[in-house]
């Protein structure tokens, strides 16, 4: 059977909660002694040597504890722009795992219907990014699309924005109606969005750096507009 790895105390605990099946999961006694819902799941947990966790996992970020699971299952990227006033994440090439991890972790607190990355130059759910999203990944649509800018291309409307961030966009945030449908685009750091992808959107925003900064990592940025849409989504 093919089966994912996760590793962390977090990432393997919100997989327990999540839609993956959970095949078989390994701990040390330090983290079964910390982690009461180790003993509580109703799961054999094996124990074993923090050695053997860290040859398994193939690092030392694991904290105890290791998990292997069903693989993901990606969601259909139309399907979550059809939803009624959809809030999605798109990511243009963004290759860094903890930085898709970290977009995850806001996305799914914030309440976003889900992200949508490209199937070429992207990060993919992996252990690393379920690490990175304190597992929160378990519980929020992921998809992936050929293409982007055609996704895009094909999924906006009248009741599904497309909304691009850009340093160089003379229109901040604050001038922005983020309050309906959107789909919120954010490129790679150093590289910003490509320019298909940056055509195919409706609009463009900033945010105000005030300081001496030039820009924002990807995952702060995305966490700063997504809240922004919800505060004014709130309001509408």
């Amino acid at each position: 059977m093919t089966r994912e790895q996760v590793y962390g105390r977090r990432p393997v605990r919100e997989a327990l909660r999540g839609r993956r099946g959970v095949l078989e999961v390994w701990a040390t006694e330090r983290a079964l002694s910390a982690e009461p819902w180790l003993k509580e799941n109703g799961r054999r947990v094996s124990v074993k040597q923090e050695r053997e966790l860290t040859e398994a996992a193939e690092t030392r970020d694991h904290q105890g504890v290791v998990a292997w699971v069903e693989p993901y299952r990606y969601a259909d990227a139309y399907e979550l722009a059809r939803v009624e006033r959809p809030l999605l994440i798109c990511l243009d090439q963004v290759s860094d795992p903890h930085n898709l991890g970290a977009v995850a972790r806001t996305a799914e607190a914030a309440g976003a219907t889900g992200v949508v990355v490209p199937a070429h130059g992207s990060a993919r759910v992996t252990p690393a990014v379920a690490r990175a999203s304190a597992g929160a990944i378990e519980h929020l649509p992921v998809a992936v699309v050929t293409n982007l800018a055609r996704f895009l291309t094909e999924v906006k409307s009248g009741a599904l924005w497309v909304v691009g961030a850009a340093g160089d966009a003379p229109r901040s945030m604050w001038e922005a109606d983020l309050a309906g449908g959107l789909a919120l685009v954010f490129g790679a750091e150093g590289k910003g969005l490509r320019p298909l992808v940056r055509r195919t959107c409706d609009e463009l925003v900033s945010i105000p750096l005030e300081g001496t900064v030039e820009s924002l990592n990807v995952s702060v940025a995305a966490a700063v507009l997504l809240y922004e849409a919800k505060r004014q989504r709130a309001r509408a």
